[in-house]
Formats: structure tokens, C-alpha cells, sequence
């Protein structure tokens, strides 16, 4: 059984009513995966914007293993003290990250969070030395357009984990860097300039999916479900 953990912020664990882009790549990897897998994490609650807090389970399609470790307003910084408990009780084998745009928008600079990115693996490892990691850059949004300086940290920062990916790179703990989805457009793909919409979440899963087929030989190319 492999066991995928999705990481990250608000897009990761989505709003009440959502379907969230870990839907759609436990979908994809229900026909491209040839083995038993599932999703795992501490988690399983969607955030409701009601009461501001991570108590919905109003999902879209409840159908599907909803496990992860993703919260509104987390980064690397809130991750990294977590992530070697979650992986050591969910026995995690993947983790699928998606963090950095709540670091770099009020918490850290890209020096800084990339430093957290650092602190990340190694928990990780500390709790499963083969584990392997799949990253996400910063996905461009609204406040990327509008703001110049954030702008140019999170292009800084993109650049820093890129390095620390291929730095931290082991033959028995695979990093991969994942390609944002090229065609991720946060005016059509989201529904506020931030959070995916329908077609924002395939691209996000999509991208997960093709960089794990073409980096790990693990499951296919992504077919929008």
C-alpha cells in the first residue's frame, strides 16, 4: 500500500463544497496507478468560511480517502514542527507539498522560508528515511500582479527551492520539483485570485500527476476526470 500525503495551505485543503485538487489526483490515481495506494494524513476537515475554521466535511464528493495535512494560513513554517509526527503516524511514503505564498505574504522571506523548507525534509526523513517528496513551487495569484515586491520574493524564493530540491536530492528520499502547471491562469483557474476553482484544481492535480509519471515512473500521464 502506498500511502500519498497531500501538504499545504488553503489550496489543499479547500472550502466546504469543494471537490479539491486531492479529489482529482486520488481520481487520476484510481485509473493510472497500478498498485493499492490511499491518501493519508492527521486531517480530513475542509475549512468552512462560516466559521472561519477547519470544521466542514461538506465535500463535494466525500467518496475518496480525504486524509492530509493542510490548513488555511499554513506554511513551511507550520508544517515543518509537524511533519515528522504526521509521517511517522500515518506511516506516510509520499508527500505531495504545496506551501510558500502564506511564508512569503506575512511570515518569512524567501531566505527564510527556504530555510524551513530545509527543516521540513529532514523531519520528514527523521520519521522515514526513504520517504519521498514531491514540491510545488509558489503558484503565481492576484497579489503576485499587484504587488512588486512580493512578486519578487516569491520568484526569489521559486529559485531557492529549486536548489534546495536538487540539493537535498537522495537516491533512497527522492525530492522532486514540481512544474507549476503551465497553463494555470489565477484569473480563470481560481475563484478570488488565490483558491482553485474546478479547472484550477485539475491543473494543480495534473501537474502532481505528470511530474510523479515523468520523475518516478509512478502512475500516467493526467486525464481531467
Amino acid at each position: 500500500m502506498l500511502r500519498f500525503m497531500p501538504v499545504g495551505d488553503s489550496m489543499t485543503i479547500g472550502s466546504a463544497g469543494e471537490h479539491t485538487w486531492r479529489y482529482r489526483l486520488w481520481q487520476h490515481l484510481c485509473t493510472a496507478y497500478g498498485g493499492p495506494f490511499t491518501l493519508v494524513g492527521p486531517r480530513e476537515t475542509l475549512h468552512d468560511p462560516g466559521t472561519d475554521a477547519p470544521t466542514s466535511y461538506a465535500y463535494a464528493d466525500p467518496g475518496f480517502p480525504r486524509a492530509h495535512l493542510a490548513g488555511w494560513g499554513e506554511g513551511w513554517q507550520h508544517m515543518a514542527p509537524l511533519i515528522g509526527g504526521a509521517v511517522r503516524s500515518c506511516r506516510a511514503d509520499v508527500l505531495l507539498v504545496s506551501l510558500g505564498l502564506i511564508d512569503l505574504g506575512f511570515y518569512t522571506n524567501a531566505e527564510q522560508t527556504a530555510e524551513n523548507v530545509r527543516a521540513f525534509v529532514a523531519g520528514a526523513r527523521a520519521a522515514n528515511p526513504r520517504v519521498r517528496v514531491a514540491v510545488m513551487p509558489v503558484i503565481r495569484n492576484i497579489r503576485v500582479e499587484a504587488d512588486p515586491a512580493f512578486a519578487g520574493q516569491v520568484a526569489h524564493f521559486n529559485e531557492l527551492l529549486a536548489k534546495t530540491v536538487a540539493d537535498l536530492d537522495e537516491a533512497d528520499s527522492s525530492l522532486l520539483l514540481v512544474p507549476p502547471p503551465a497553463s494555470y491562469d489565477f484569473h480563470t483557474d481560481t475563484y478570488d485570485g488565490t483558491h482553485p476553482n474546478e479547472s484550477g484544481e485539475h491543473r494543480i492535480a495534473g501537474a502532481f500527476a505528470e511530474a510523479m509519471w515523468r520523475g518516478w515512473g509512478l502512475g500516467g500521464p493526467y486525464g481531467a476526470a
